[in-house]
C-alpha cells in the first residue's frame, strides 16, 4: 500500500511537472531584457562607460521609460544631463534633464507615473533604482547604489543593475562634492543608448 501511494505520488508530480509551461531563462522576472549604456565624462575628461541591464519582464513600464529616455527617441532624455548628486558610500543620482538639480525631470508618460513593483531589492553595489519624492512619483530621476541600501526596499523601484563598468561607477562614487552633494566638477552623460 505504501509503495503504491509513493508510486502514484511520483507519477502525479511528474505529470504536473511536464504539463506546466516552462519559462526559459530569458522569460524569468529577473532576466535582463535590455542593455542601456551611459558614456560619462567628468569635466573634459572621459571617465568610461556604464552598461545597465534592465528587468523588462517584471517591470515593463519602468524599463520602457528608462530605455526611451536613454535613446532620446521622444525628443528628450538623459544625453548631456548630469549626475547631480553623489553621496560617497551610498549612491550616485542622475536623470534630472530639465533643471539639473534634483527638482526636475519627467517620464515618457507625463510628469510622474506609479510604482510598478518592489520585487527586487537594493542588495548591493550597482543596483539601478528609481528616485522619487514619495509613493507613485517616478519621473526620470534614478540612482545607482554603491553599497547595499536595504532601508530603501519597498520605497524605490529597483529595475536593473550594472552589468559592465562597475569600476567606472566606483570612480564616480568618490568624486569631490560640495553643497547638496553636488559634484564640484560636472559629471555628465555625454552619450546614452541601447546595446544589442
Amino acid at each position: 500500500m505504501r509503495r503504491t501511494t509513493v508510486l502514484l505520488l511520483a507519477v502525479l508530480v511528474a505529470l504536473v511537472y511536464f504539463a506546466l509551461p516552462k519559462l526559459t531563462d530569458s522569460e524569468l522576472p529577473g532576466a535582463i531584457t535590455h542593455r542601456v549604456y551611459f558614456d560619462i565624462a567628468q569635466g573634459d575628461e572621459k571617465v568610461g562607460r556604464i552598461v545597465l541591464g534592465l528587468y523588462g519582464n517584471a517591470l515593463p513600464k519602468t524599463v520602457e521609460n528608462f530605455r526611451a529616455l536613454a535613446t532620446g527617441e521622444k525628443g528628450f532624455g538623459y544625453k548631456n544631463s548630469n549626475f547631480h548628486r553623489v553621496i560617497k558610500g551610498f549612491m550616485i543620482q542622475g536623470g534630472d534633464f530639465t533643471s539639473g538639480d534634483g527638482r526636475g525631470g519627467r517620464s515618457i508618460y507625463g510628469n510622474k507615473f506609479d510604482d510598478e513593483g518592489f520585487m527586487f531589492k537594493h542588495d548591493g553595489a550597482g543596483v539601478l533604482s528609481m528616485a522619487n519624492s514619495g509613493p507613485n512619483t517616478n519621473g526620470s530621476q534614478f540612482f545607482i547604489t554603491l553599497v547595499e541600501t536595504a532601508w530603501l526596499n519597498n520605497h524605490h523601484v529597483v529595475f536593473g543593475r550594472v552589468v559592465e563598468g562597475m569600476e567606472v561607477l566606483m570612480k564616480l562614487g568618490s568624486v569631490k562634492t560640495g553643497a547638496s552633494d553636488r559634484p564640484q566638477q560636472a559629471v555628465k552623460i555625454i552619450d546614452s543608448g541601447v546595446l544589442p
